[in-house]
């Protein structure tokens, strides 16, 4: 088997478990949507104070966090999934067999970053019926999707980095609060410039909350190459970091079987 015929079969094998997986799938894809639904009939009338944002409600407000939201949740189960193939010996039968080492890790990536990038179009078709006007049209959610994609594809490294130190599925699975604390400490619900206190300091310093921020001015003003820019740049540096972790993982993993 070819170098790419290696990385296309395991992407493809992730891929496919990925969707096929619905108890893994399902809640990362309807929390955010319960969530969106209840802080959209909740804080509606927040869109009438003073200095946020002009919007047509807060559905348009909040949509680009429920994407990243969604991005964040559905990545833990490519490190749960790595967890499993090593529970159940399928890693060790990877590594015995003649394909390249870093296409375990690449097919793991693709995994979550397929379910990102889908996942942030389905979540635009269910909130358009709803009444969600996208500024900047179909290319907006095409870049905001392929944001989502990325950021996915980075949080699955990290967490299937996590996955190959531990070999734990329920450790895994563990780190999900961890991913929930770093979205609520940022700009995801409000924006920042009514906020106060350390809190907005917080915010400010978390990089998400400008990934988000770059991807509301997509659908809230219209297309912006610099704050495309600004999102997938954040996007793809947690990618870099965390392919960087999960490299150094697989190799002290393959490094203590020496």
């Amino acid at each position: 088997m070819t170098g790419v015929a290696q990385y296309a079969a395991l992407s493809r094998r992730a891929i496919l478990n990925t969707f096929r997986q619905p108890t893994a799938i399902v809640p990362a894809l309807m929390f955010p949507l319960l969530f969106l639904a209840m802080s959209s009939a909740a804080f509606e009338r927040s869109i009438a104070l003073l200095g946020f944002p002009q919007v047509d409600s807060f559905l348009q407000f909040v949509i680009a966090a429920t994407i990243v939201q969604g991005a964040l949740f559905g990545a833990v189960a490519a490190g749960a999934d790595m967890a499993t193939d090593i529970e159940g010996g399928f890693f060790e039968r990877l590594i015995a067999s003649p394909v390249a080492r870093s296409s375990i890790l690449a097919g793991r990536v693709m995994g979550a970053a397929t379910l990102g990038f889908f996942q942030a179009l389905l979540y635009f078709g269910i909130t358009i019926v709803f009444g969600l006007d996208v500024a900047g049209g179909v290319a907006a959610m095409f870049l905001v999707a392929l944001t989502a994609g990325v950021l996915a594809a980075g949080i699955g490294s990290i967490t299937v980095a996590f996955a190959l130190r531990t070999g734990s599925t329920e450790a895994v699975q563990g780190s999900f609060p961890l991913v929930f604390v770093i979205l609520f400490i940022s700009s995801a619900f409000f924006p920042r410039e009514l906020m106060g206190g350390w809190f907005k300091g917080a915010a400010t310093l978390n990089p998400i909350s400008h990934m988000i921020e770059g991807l509301r001015f997509l659908v809230i003003e219209g297309l912006s190459a610099s704050k495309f820019l600004t999102a997938f740049g954040i996007s793809a540096a947690v990618l870099v970091v965390g392919l960087a972790l999960a490299g150094g993982a697989l190799s002290g993993r393959l490094g203590s079987r020496a």
